[in-house]
Order: C-alpha cells, then structure tokens, then sequence
C-alpha cells in the first residue's frame, strides 16, 4: 500500500519488531534498520521490491534503541548512495555507538548484546544528517515530515507520510501485536523506555500526530494499524492508569513487582474487554518483557518526578 513495504527484522521472535521500506520512482527509503543481524532481511527487501542498493537514499531511524537502529552501520556499508537521518540528540550515539553498547551492556551482559544485536557499527559522520522538528526528507518528491515526539525516549521523531497519510510511529504510538486482533480491530498498550519515558510528553506528541488526521500508524511492534482515534484514546486512557498504579505503589518497598501485577491486570483486564481470546496467562507470556520493561519505564519516572 502506497508503496511501503514491512520488513520483519528478526529481532525477538516473529512479528515482533518492523521497519519499513518507503519506495517511490524507483527510490528508496528504510525507516529504522532492526540489529545488524537483521541486515539480510534488509538486502531481501530492497531486491523484492525491484531496487538495488545503489536507488536507497534515507535511513531514516526513529530513535536509537538497538532494535531500531542497532544495525544502522551495517546496514549504510551496503548502501552506497544513503544518508541516515536522525534526532540531533541521537546522532552523536551513530556516529559513536560506543555509550549505546555500553549501556546496553550493563543492562544485559556482553554475551547477550553479541547475541541479540550483533556487532553495532559507527556511521561515518558525513553521511548523518540531523533530523530537527521540521526536517523533511525528500523522497523523489515524496515528503517525509520529522516530527520531534518525545515521551517514549528524548531522541524519538515520527515520520509523517504525506503520500499515505500516514505515521511510521517507531514507539511513540504504543504497541500492537497482532495476536490480539479480533473483531473489534487492532488492541494496543504504550511503551515506555527504562529511562526516558514522560507521560505527559507522550501524551502531547500523541495529540501532535492525531492533529495530522492520520488513516494509519505503522509501528515498529508491530506493522500497520488503522482505527486510529480509537488506539489514540486508548493509549491516553492507558497512560493515566499507569501513571496511577505507579504512584499508588510509589513507597512500597516491592514496588516494581506490585506495579507490574497492576500492569499485567490492567493489559489482561482490556484485551478480555477487547474480544480477545487467549487466556490470561497467554496474554501475559506475550506481554511479559513488555510489562518488565514498562514497569521499570514508569519507575525511573517516578523518581525524577517525586518532590524534591
């Protein structure tokens, strides 16, 4: 549809983590680039949409947690002609990985980084443009509108399609696994990063995006979602709630353990709502590393905002 084509990166399990290919008059453009090991995928996409690596002209990456853009290096070696744009705060960690490897290394261990990103590599400084609010990369003509949308990380932008009327929302716009598809539609949770999440910035850089009137969201978890005002009021009513299980467990001693129960609760208690199927604890399995994850997001959060 309207030339995008998602790409299955193969970071996690299937149909977890995207990225996109943007094609139009026989150019191209890669929104994010998966892990390095993702790289084939990548070559595989660019070839099934009849291109070659010489017609991609952007990478352009939402932010720069590794499944995003943990391959970006690897990925600009086999595209002679791109350039990679990014947030100003994010283009420094693509130009030197080193402070993303580390940190990433401290949270997971050496042995886990190698295994689930592969070897992160630099991108040379004069091929990174830095993707302000406003930026538009320019497509064959094909506009594409950087928007700074903090609330998920500092360093996130999502892309505006003109063309499609459409966002690439990288993980502004929550989350959506099609597993919890029903007759009701797409169901969808937020995400929040373990050091920069903001609800309040996550609610306005909603809000911002919704002002497009946008037919569609494409996420990075996972892939093209439609209905979205609905998936809009959701995340808002979802935000609130979490933001107020947190601050309920805010003294406990237990906290992050209590809060991700209410979590789990809270995303088990609305799919059910939402028609969906599986059981409890298969929702729960699908959701778990994104309930640890959001936990931990909220509790970061909640201690830089506590009075002081």
């Amino acid at each position: 549809m309207h030339g995008i084509h998602t790409i299955d990166t193969g970071f996690g399990r299937p149909s977890f983590d995207a990225a996109y290919l943007v094609v139009e008059r026989g150019r191209g453009a890669f929104i994010d680039s998966g892990t390095t090991h993702s790289l084939p995928r990548f070559l595989d996409a660019i070839a099934s949409a009849d291109l070659r690596p010489a017609d991609i002209d952007w990478v352009i990456l939402t932010h720069v947690h590794l499944d995003h853009a943990g391959g970006a290096g690897e990925l600009m070696k086999h595209l002679p002609n791109a350039m990679l744009a990014v947030h100003p705060r994010g283009a420094r960690h693509m130009i030197d990985p080193s402070a993303l490897i580390a940190g990433a290394t401290g949270v997971y261990g050496e042995d886990a980084v190698r295994r689930d990103y592969g070897t992160i590599m630099p991108v040379p400084k004069d091929r990174v443009i830095e993707a302000s609010d406003g930026f538009v990369v320019d497509l064959a003509g094909r506009a594409l509108l950087c928007l700074d949308t903090p609330g998920h990380a500092k360093h996130h932008i999502a892309i505006h399609d003109e063309r499609a009327n459409a966002f690439f929302t990288g993980d502004i716009f929550g989350l959506s696994y099609r597993e919890f598809d029903t007759a009701n539609g797409p169901f969808i949770i937020p995400t929040t990063s373990p050091v920069q999440f903001d609800p309040d910035e996550a609610h306005a850089s909603i809000e911002r995006m919704m002002r497009y009137e946008p037919e569609a969201m494409y996420l990075t978890h996972y892939d093209r979602v439609g209905e979205v005002k609905r998936l809009a009021r959701d995340l808002h009513e979802q935000i609130d709630a979490m933001v107020a299980i947190a601050t309920r467990h805010a003294a406990d001693p237990d906290r992050e353990v209590r809060i991700a129960a209410d979590f789990t609760e809270l995303y088990v208690g609305r799919a059910r709502k939402h028609g969906v199927a599986l059981s409890a604890d298969e929702i729960t399995k699908l959701l778990k590393i994104d309930i640890r994850l959001n936990a931990q997001g909220i509790i970061v959060w909640l201690d830089k905002a506590k009075p002081r």
